[in-house]
């Protein structure tokens, strides 16, 4: 009997999300009655504003369930458009706005229109997973640069020109960042992006966390350059996680190739989600979503002081998202056991750094507050009594 031929070689450069494995065993122990603190999953515990939920039973009530065209619902694209130029004053055609199946679908879309076999793409790291796995999938090579609170955990414009050579061809980056939350300061993006183009590359970049910003305003990228890919979702501020829905702005001249693509791919995103999303850019909808950036807001500003007093060392404020990269040395050199130390013994499930890269995972963790203040008072004190 011939053996059955192996995995595809990429596959042992794509690593699993460790996160899950520790998500698993945290259902199991509640399965069993334990009590759990969730800090490990980067998904808001808000349900999807009831103005969405009644948009997508209206579309399905409607009959909008059949395809539609690859790029889009042409009115959300036009909405996402009408979007760019209230909130950040810039023109951006509907026509370049293509709909995908979450922000994974526009990265998959990004990565595979830009990135031949053995071009080098820079990335932040720590970073998301994801987002190296994209770039692996079609051949390319993810470098990360290793990034600390010095730079606030994101590349710079000097970063970029000291490690571009000349198999590079693009820069993926996200602001604010996954695991930290960091964002990138509009005059920094805008020399990053000088620095890229006049090497000939492009950036793509992931906007997904702009909504859920807690300092000083953060600038989309679209603003500097009319040849960066900027890829947003609706599952993080707008909370549609499960609808799977997102979009890519692509320069004009990729709008055709990435169509090509989306054709091939996934053919279009969900339509009755298409048609709930047109109701996240109502007042009503924005209402709620400002009301939760405020909770985000005060969890963060609960559970970074309570952090640090209890001596994990978060040496930068996160700008948004609702995360926190704390360094753990000073109880451990396993991030990774230590996490499933505490989820055994404590009931408190966090992230370990070894998911987020290759600088420092071994002594860094990641906490999610995505959850209400009370839970993560009661993680803390768990924590506290542990530690």
């Amino acid at each position: 009997m011939e053996l059955a031929a192996p995995p595809a070689r990429r596959m042992t450069d794509i690593a699993p999300f460790h996160v899950m494995a520790l998500l698993a065993r945290a259902k199991e122990l509640e399965a069993a009655g334990r009590s759990i603190i969730h800090m490990e999953i980067g998904e808001p515990d808000f349900p999807t504003a009831e103005p969405i939920v009644a948009a997508g039973q209206r579309a399905l009530a409607a009959g909008h369930t059949r395809y539609t065209a690859a790029a889009g619902l042409p009115e959300l694209r036009q909405t996402i458009s009408d979007h760019y130029r209230e909130r950040y004053g810039i023109e951006i055609p509907a026509q370049r706005i293509l709909i995908t199946p979450g922000a994974s679908g526009a990265l998959q879309l990004a990565t595979a229109a830009l990135i031949n076999p053995g071009d080098r793409v820079l990335l932040a790291d720590p970073g998301y997973p994801c987002n190296r796995h994209f770039v692996r999938l079609v051949e390319g090579r993810a470098t990360g640069v290793p990034v600390g609170p010095e730079t606030g955990y994101q590349l710079t414009a000097e970063l970029v020109e000291r490690h571009w050579d000349e198999q590079t061809t693009a820069v993926l980056l996200a602001s604010p960042a996954n695991p930290t939350g960091t964002a990138i300061a509009p005059e920094a993006l805008a020399a990053i992006v000088a620095t890229i183009e006049a090497r000939g590359g492009r950036l793509i970049m992931d906007e997904i966390y702009h909504g859920l910003i807690y300092g000083a305003p953060v600038q989309t990228a679209l603003a500097y350059s009319d040849q960066v890919l900027v890829v947003n979702s609706f599952s993080k501020y707008y909370g549609m996680t499960g609808w799977r829905l997102g979009w890519l702005v692509a320069p004009e001249d990729l709008v055709g190739t990435v169509e090509k693509l989306a054709q091939n791919l996934f053919l279009a995103a969900s339509t009755p989600a298409q048609h709930a999303a047109l109701a996240a850019f109502t007042p009503a909808a924005a209402a709620i979503f400002e009301a939760r950036r405020r909770e985000f807001l005060a969890r963060r500003d609960f559970l970074l002081p309570a952090l640090r007093e209890l001596g994990f060392r978060i040496p930068v404020t996160p700008d948004g998202a609702f995360y926190l990269y704390a360094d753990c040395g000073r109880f451990t050199d396993d991030s990774h056991g230590f996490a499933l130390r505490l989820l055994e013994e404590t009931g408190v499930a966090i992230t370990p750094g070894i998911d987020f890269g290759g600088h420092l995972p071994h002594r860094h963790v990641r906490f999610a507050y995505t959850n209400a203040i009370p839970q993560l008072a009661e993680g803390v004190e768990r924590l506290r009594r542990a530690l």
